[in-house]
Protein backbone atom coordinates (compact mmCIF):
# COMPACT_ATOMS: atom_id res chain seq x y z
CA UNK A 1 0.00 0.00 0.00
CA UNK A 2 2.92 2.18 0.92
CA UNK A 3 4.43 1.51 -2.73
CA UNK A 4 0.34 2.63 -4.65
CA UNK A 5 0.96 6.28 -2.13
CA UNK A 6 4.29 6.77 -3.37
CA UNK A 7 3.20 6.53 -6.78
CA UNK A 8 0.14 8.33 -6.67
CA UNK A 9 1.83 11.23 -4.69
CA UNK A 10 3.46 13.33 -7.73
CA UNK A 11 -0.39 13.25 -9.48
CA UNK A 12 -1.75 14.18 -6.70
CA UNK A 13 0.07 17.12 -5.72
CA UNK A 14 -0.26 18.00 -9.62
CA UNK A 15 -3.75 17.66 -9.71
CA UNK A 16 -3.63 19.84 -6.46
CA UNK A 17 -2.09 22.60 -8.40
CA UNK A 18 -3.97 21.98 -10.95
CA UNK A 19 -7.21 22.30 -8.87
CA UNK A 20 -6.14 25.22 -6.73
CA UNK A 21 -4.41 27.21 -8.94
CA UNK A 22 -7.93 27.57 -10.88
CA UNK A 23 -9.93 27.91 -7.41
CA UNK A 24 -11.27 24.78 -8.20
CA UNK A 25 -10.59 22.34 -5.20
CA UNK A 26 -14.29 21.41 -4.21
CA UNK A 27 -14.91 20.79 -8.01
CA UNK A 28 -11.83 18.71 -8.60
CA UNK A 29 -12.58 16.60 -5.25
CA UNK A 30 -15.93 15.87 -6.45
CA UNK A 31 -14.39 14.79 -10.18
CA UNK A 32 -11.98 12.82 -8.64
CA UNK A 33 -13.86 11.03 -6.34
CA UNK A 34 -16.59 10.03 -9.04
CA UNK A 35 -13.08 8.93 -11.22
CA UNK A 36 -12.08 6.70 -8.17
CA UNK A 37 -15.21 5.23 -8.00
CA UNK A 38 -15.14 4.36 -12.14
CA UNK A 39 -11.99 2.88 -11.78
CA UNK A 40 -12.72 0.85 -8.73
CA UNK A 41 -16.17 -0.74 -10.02
CA UNK A 42 -15.64 -4.15 -10.97
CA UNK A 43 -16.47 -4.16 -14.62
CA UNK A 44 -14.80 -1.10 -15.51
CA UNK A 45 -11.39 -2.57 -14.01
CA UNK A 46 -11.89 -5.58 -15.73
CA UNK A 47 -12.44 -3.75 -19.05
CA UNK A 48 -9.29 -1.53 -17.99
CA UNK A 49 -7.36 -4.47 -17.38
CA UNK A 50 -7.61 -5.65 -21.07
CA UNK A 51 -4.24 -5.63 -22.57
CA UNK A 52 -5.60 -5.00 -26.16
CA UNK A 53 -6.64 -1.60 -25.42
CA UNK A 54 -4.50 1.21 -25.72
CA UNK A 55 -3.78 3.77 -23.29
CA UNK A 56 -6.18 6.61 -25.00
CA UNK A 57 -8.92 3.82 -25.58
CA UNK A 58 -8.66 2.81 -21.55
CA UNK A 59 -8.79 6.74 -21.08
CA UNK A 60 -11.75 7.06 -23.24
CA UNK A 61 -14.28 4.60 -21.94
CA UNK A 62 -13.43 6.16 -18.34
CA UNK A 63 -14.13 9.71 -19.90
CA UNK A 64 -16.84 7.89 -21.66
CA UNK A 65 -18.37 6.85 -18.41
CA UNK A 66 -18.45 9.94 -16.74
CA UNK A 67 -19.58 12.07 -19.38
CA UNK A 68 -20.24 15.89 -18.18
CA UNK A 69 -19.42 15.23 -14.67
CA UNK A 70 -15.71 16.02 -15.25
CA UNK A 71 -14.54 18.65 -17.18
CA UNK A 72 -11.40 19.30 -19.86
CA UNK A 73 -8.95 19.27 -17.45
CA UNK A 74 -9.75 16.56 -15.37
CA UNK A 75 -10.33 14.47 -18.61
CA UNK A 76 -6.75 15.35 -19.78
CA UNK A 77 -5.89 14.27 -16.55
CA UNK A 78 -7.02 11.12 -17.18
CA UNK A 79 -5.33 10.64 -20.27
CA UNK A 80 -2.26 11.42 -18.26
CA UNK A 81 -2.75 8.35 -16.01
CA UNK A 82 -3.56 6.38 -18.53
CA UNK A 83 -0.36 7.25 -21.03
CA UNK A 84 1.51 6.50 -17.74
CA UNK A 85 -0.67 3.47 -16.78
CA UNK A 86 -1.46 4.73 -13.40
CA UNK A 87 -5.28 4.77 -13.88
CA UNK A 88 -5.92 2.35 -11.00
CA UNK A 89 -3.88 4.56 -8.46
CA UNK A 90 -6.88 6.82 -8.48
CA UNK A 91 -8.22 5.73 -5.01
CA UNK A 92 -4.42 6.70 -3.53
CA UNK A 93 -4.52 10.10 -5.65
CA UNK A 94 -7.76 10.67 -4.34
CA UNK A 95 -6.75 10.49 -0.66
CA UNK A 96 -3.53 11.92 -1.14
CA UNK A 97 -5.88 14.86 -2.94
CA UNK A 98 -8.07 15.20 0.00
CA UNK A 99 -4.61 15.21 2.35
CA UNK A 100 -4.04 18.07 0.29
CA UNK A 101 -6.82 19.89 0.34
CA UNK A 102 -7.82 19.61 4.00
CA UNK A 103 -4.22 20.84 4.78
CA UNK A 104 -4.82 23.82 2.82
CA UNK A 105 -8.30 24.49 4.08
CA UNK A 106 -7.28 24.05 7.65
CA UNK A 107 -9.79 21.47 7.96
CA UNK A 108 -10.20 18.11 9.48
CA UNK A 109 -13.25 15.11 8.69
CA UNK A 110 -13.84 13.55 12.05
CA UNK A 111 -15.83 10.60 12.06
CA UNK A 112 -17.92 9.95 15.25
CA UNK A 113 -18.87 6.36 15.97
CA UNK A 114 -21.57 6.34 18.90
CA UNK A 115 -23.99 3.85 19.82
CA UNK A 116 -27.20 5.59 19.91
CA UNK A 117 -27.66 8.98 18.39
CA UNK A 118 -25.87 12.51 19.63
CA UNK A 119 -28.29 15.40 20.25
CA UNK A 120 -27.28 18.93 18.08
CA UNK A 121 -26.16 20.36 21.17
CA UNK A 122 -23.75 17.47 22.25
CA UNK A 123 -22.48 16.87 18.52
CA UNK A 124 -21.83 21.02 18.82
CA UNK A 125 -19.56 20.86 21.93
CA UNK A 126 -18.01 17.74 20.70
CA UNK A 127 -17.19 19.41 17.31
CA UNK A 128 -15.98 22.67 19.43
CA UNK A 129 -14.16 20.83 21.48
CA UNK A 130 -12.42 18.93 18.78
CA UNK A 131 -11.71 21.91 16.89
CA UNK A 132 -9.93 24.09 19.97
CA UNK A 133 -8.04 21.25 20.25
CA UNK A 134 -6.48 20.40 16.84
CA UNK A 135 -6.62 24.43 15.68
CA UNK A 136 -9.28 23.32 12.77
CA UNK A 137 -11.91 24.00 11.03
CA UNK A 138 -14.38 20.24 11.62
CA UNK A 139 -16.71 18.69 9.82
CA UNK A 140 -18.47 15.96 11.59
CA UNK A 141 -19.31 12.84 10.15
CA UNK A 142 -21.58 10.55 12.38
CA UNK A 143 -22.73 7.23 12.69
CA UNK A 144 -24.30 4.75 14.54
CA UNK A 145 -22.58 1.03 15.98
CA UNK A 146 -24.62 -0.62 18.53
CA UNK A 147 -21.83 -2.93 18.93
CA UNK A 148 -19.50 -0.20 20.66
CA UNK A 149 -22.37 -0.67 23.36
CA UNK A 150 -21.86 2.71 24.92
CA UNK A 151 -19.63 5.83 24.49
CA UNK A 152 -17.97 6.64 21.52
CA UNK A 153 -15.30 6.30 19.34
CA UNK A 154 -13.83 9.33 17.53
CA UNK A 155 -11.58 9.23 14.53
CA UNK A 156 -9.51 12.73 13.32
CA UNK A 157 -6.87 11.67 10.60
CA UNK A 158 -4.43 10.30 12.43
CA UNK A 159 -5.81 10.56 15.76
CA UNK A 160 -8.17 8.27 17.40
CA UNK A 161 -10.28 8.15 20.56
CA UNK A 162 -11.78 5.34 21.81
CA UNK A 163 -14.37 6.42 24.96
CA UNK A 164 -16.70 3.36 23.94
CA UNK A 165 -18.09 0.90 26.09
CA UNK A 166 -16.50 -2.06 24.46
CA UNK A 167 -12.84 -0.22 24.05
CA UNK A 168 -13.08 0.28 28.02
CA UNK A 169 -13.82 -3.43 28.21
CA UNK A 170 -11.21 -4.49 25.89
CA UNK A 171 -8.87 -2.56 27.39
CA UNK A 172 -9.80 -3.96 31.04
CA UNK A 173 -9.22 -7.82 29.90
CA UNK A 174 -5.90 -6.67 28.30
CA UNK A 175 -4.77 -5.14 31.59
CA UNK A 176 -5.94 -8.47 33.35
CA UNK A 177 -3.39 -10.19 31.14
CA UNK A 178 -6.74 -12.61 29.11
Amino acid sequence: MAELTTLARPYAKAAFEAAAESNELQNWSTMLNLLARVVNHSSVAGILSSPSLTGEQQAQIVIDLCGEEINAKVQNFVRILSENKRMPLLPQILELFEALKAEQEQTVDVAISTAFPLADEQEKKLAQAIKNRLNREVKIHSEINKDLIGGMVIRAGDLVIDGSVRGRLHRLAEAMGS
